[in-house]
């Protein structure tokens, strides 16, 4: 399609008073060009006094090329072309001039062209939609304070919004069986579930890890109505959070894992039994009604997961989601056979030729058909280029890519910042060819509103976590499509965000503070989000609950993180042998730097305290983390002298690990009092309830476990956890 919008087509002449003149024109008539030209004007209205400026945003669509891509132009002093490649792009250029205006850089824009870097730049949004419909993470307290938002226009305004200004265009809405609260099926119309619902019933960590009892009868029977709405209603409002979507540029897909009847269970015959006709003829018609109810829905993400028995023959598995979602897409697109919907298949419990011998009918494929891989298991937070794709790589189909999933279980409730990490492990990524994009986001927290504060606002609802956690958003998703991007740049806009304060000690402070969760995590890994939380050196109750010294003599490091475990460690230093990787008191010195440093900065920074609520929140929360980093330091030092003390019975050693258990017990102590006085306890669906100040005597009772530790109890060749393994040819 060959669109012009020619310069200057509608003169928006802005005037401000003591700030800089700008005068816009653009086709307003296009969405995403409207959204840039009102940031502009916002800024203009903000930006300090400066010389007019005179602003064109065009689409030259005619030249071809990546329609998020953008060329700057510069006529001249204080004249600035934008012409996008399509709208998106010329939306992105615009917002580059926005936030040049914000910076007061605008005399500094660099012309030439712009274009992603990663194509596809996507957020991982379980979605609780309705007690009847739930995700994995309802049972969490985050999913049922979120739950009514998820039905509010308000909130999704603003999320998209925020997307679009860091340069996202993927939403991936994840769900167990969203279908009954999103349409209407019309061989099965008992299904359509009418109203919000949301338990009264106070949840626990008794659920399932694989979601088969997320519904209890008893959160049924005592349940609130949030919000009234017929099915026709919640069709038109999803419609509208698609079209607004589409608008910012963002495509929206809906993942399911399968295979869950919630909602639909015991009406018209329908059953979880994978061969009852029943339940594949509606889940195919579901499929179908998804794709012709909503015209923007982009495509299905697609799992033979946790509700299909774990040793069904994967042929049996891709046979039975060909003949539901495979066959449904088919019979939408028989009456609109140029519409492509995106099918995208995760690598999870089946292999890579079971995959393509079920699926390659289906429509357009291979152009239309990805795969899907958690690209560092659960934990993005650790090291930047994560080995566990390699084997996927060598051996993936030609002619196919897949998408990676970027699971943040690692920070859910601090501010994150740490340029060089986010650019490190976006360069890192597989190339294009290979690599389709990337969604990135929680499995066992929810990326709505932060519920988590103590001292919610005086006015208006609570900030999305996109809001509060704004720099870490802004980092991935700018980085993602730029990864020249250079500090200095991000020093300049926490320079606008925090007027007066110096913005290299806060750029420092924060690079520092955010480096903590990586270093440990890559030391004592745990690869799936229910045996690692590093907030709360926590798994899951029901794995190994609160991790002991114990479990840190046995622990083991991250593949691929060139660090030495413990027991490796010592048998090395035993044995007289090199070391040959990053030694766990190199790890405990490396912590201890950064929480030294972090702390020395936030020092400098606690005077502008008082000027913003922000900042002040801001600062606890590196405070937070250069604490855990000390806990961590002092209890890898313990580690390790108890190793030494298991082999050797030198009581000096067993003094030493008291000594430095005594020391973190002092700094968890301070790291849970910084963090309970902001933000409250919760419940999350893999580890359980997080309370910090409870778990002190937990923490404390690693005291009595050193004391009493019995000599020979750590075999050098002890059993060693693994990692998940994410791909099957």
């Amino acid at each position: 399609m060959k669109l012009r919008v020619p310069c200057l087509l509608l003169l928006t002449p802005l005037a401000v008073s003591a700030a800089t003149r700008v005068e816009l024109s653009c086709d307003r008539a296009l969405p995403a060009l409207a959204f840039a030209a009102t940031e502009i004007e916002r800024a203009a209205a903000l930006a300090p006094t400066g010389a007019p400026l005179v602003v064109a945003l065009e689409v030259d669509a005619a030249k071809g090329g990546n329609p998020q891509g953008y060329r700057i132009e510069r006529h001249g002093a204080g004249r600035l072309r934008v012409v996008g490649s399509g709208a998106v792009g010329a939306m992105y250029g615009g917002l580059d001039v926005a936030e040049a205006l914000r910076l007061g850089t605008t005399a500094s824009l660099k012309a030439g062209a712009r274009s992603p870097h990663v194509a596809q730049r996507g957020i991982k949004f379980n979605l609780p939609l309705d007690l009847r419909t739930p995700s994995y993470t309802d049972c969490s307290d985050a999913a049922q304070a979120n739950l009514p938002e998820m039905w509010d226009r308000e909130f999704w305004r603003s999320y998209l919004d925020e997307l679009a200004r860091h340069r996202y265009n993927v939403l991936s809405l994840w769900s167990l069986h969203p279908f009954p609260s999103l349409v209407k099926v019309p061989e099965f119309p008992e299904v359509a579930l009418a109203d919000v619902w949301r338990t009264r019933v106070k949840l626990d960590h008794d659920f399932s890890f694989a979601g088969t009892d997320m519904v209890k009868p008893a959160m049924l029977a005592d349940h609130e109505v949030v919000k009234r709405l017929t099915i026709e209603e919640k069709i038109e409002f999803w419609r509208w959070v698609m079209r607004h979507a589409h608008e910012r540029g963002i495509a929206v897909y809906v993942f399911t894992w399968n295979t869950f009847t919630f909602g639909a269970e015991g009406k018209h015959g329908i059953t979880n039994d994978l061969e009852n006709p029943i339940t594949k003829a509606y889940f195919r018609a579901s499929v179908r009604e998804m794709v012709t109810t909503y015209p923007l829905l982009a495509g299905f993400g697609i799992t033979a997961g946790e509700g299909m028995p774990q040793k069904m023959d994967s042929k049996l598995k891709e046979k039975w989601l060909w003949e539901t979602y495979g066959e449904g897409v088919r019979d939408a697109l028989k009456s609109d056979s140029q519409r492509v919907v995106r099918m995208i298949h995760r690598f999870h419990w089946t292999a890579q030729s079971e995959i393509i011998d079920a699926w390659k009918d289906y429509p357009g494929f291979p152009a239309t058909f990805d795969f899907s891989f958690k690209y560092s298991v659960a934990h993005m937070y650790s090291i930047p280029n994560p080995p566990f794709i390699q084997p996927l790589l060598e051996g993936i189909a030609p002619g196919l890519r897949t998408w990676l999933t970027v699971r943040n279980d690692d920070i859910y409730t601090f501010r994150w910042g740490d340029p060089d990490y986010a650019r490190d492990y976006v360069v890192n990524m597989p190339a294009a060819d290979k690599c389709a994009g990337f969604y990135m986001g929680p499995d066992g927290y929810v990326w709505g509103r932060s519920f988590l504060e103590r001292q919610p606002p005086a006015t208006g609802p609570r900030p999305l976590v996109i809001e509060k956690q704004w720099y870490s958003f802004l980092l991935w998703g700018r980085l993602a499509f730029d990864p020249t991007l250079p500090n200095a740049h991000f020093e300049r806009l926490l320079a606008a965000r925090f007027p007066g304060v110096p913005a290299a000690t806060l750029f420092a402070a924060s690079t520092a503070a955010s480096r903590v969760i990586p270093t440990i995590t890559s030391f004592f890994w745990g690869d799936i989000d229910l045996k690692w939380f590093p907030e709360a050196c926590l798994a899951s109750p029901r794995n190994k609950g609160f991790y002991t010294v114990r479990h840190f003599v046995e622990g083991i490091t991250m593949p691929g993180s060139g660090n030495l475990d413990i027991r490796e460690w010592r048998q090395r230093l035993e044995e007289k042998r090199p070391m040959q990787g990053t030694t766990p008191p190199q790890i405990a010195d490396r912590l201890r730097g950064l929480a030294l440093e972090t702390e020395r900065l936030v020092a400098e920074l606690r005077p502008h305290a008082d000027r913003s609520a922000e900042l002040a929140a801001t600062l606890d929360d590196f405070t937070c983390f250069a604490q855990l980093g000390h806990y961590y330091a002092e209890k890898i030092r313990a580690a390790c002298a108890l190793a030494l003390y298991d082999s050797a019975a030198d009581p000096a050693d067993q003094a030493t690990a008291v000594r430095h258990l005594e020391a973190a017990l002092q700094h968890w102590q301070r790291y849970a009092a910084v963090r309970d006085a902001r933000y409250v306890p919760a419940l999350y669906n893999r580890v359980g309830h997080v309370d910090l100040t409870a778990l002190t005597a937990k923490v404390a009772a690693d005291l009595d476990l050193a004391r009493q530790w019995q000599t020979g109890s750590v075999k050098p060749g002890g059993p060693r956890g693994g990692t998940e393994k994410g791909f099957r040819r």
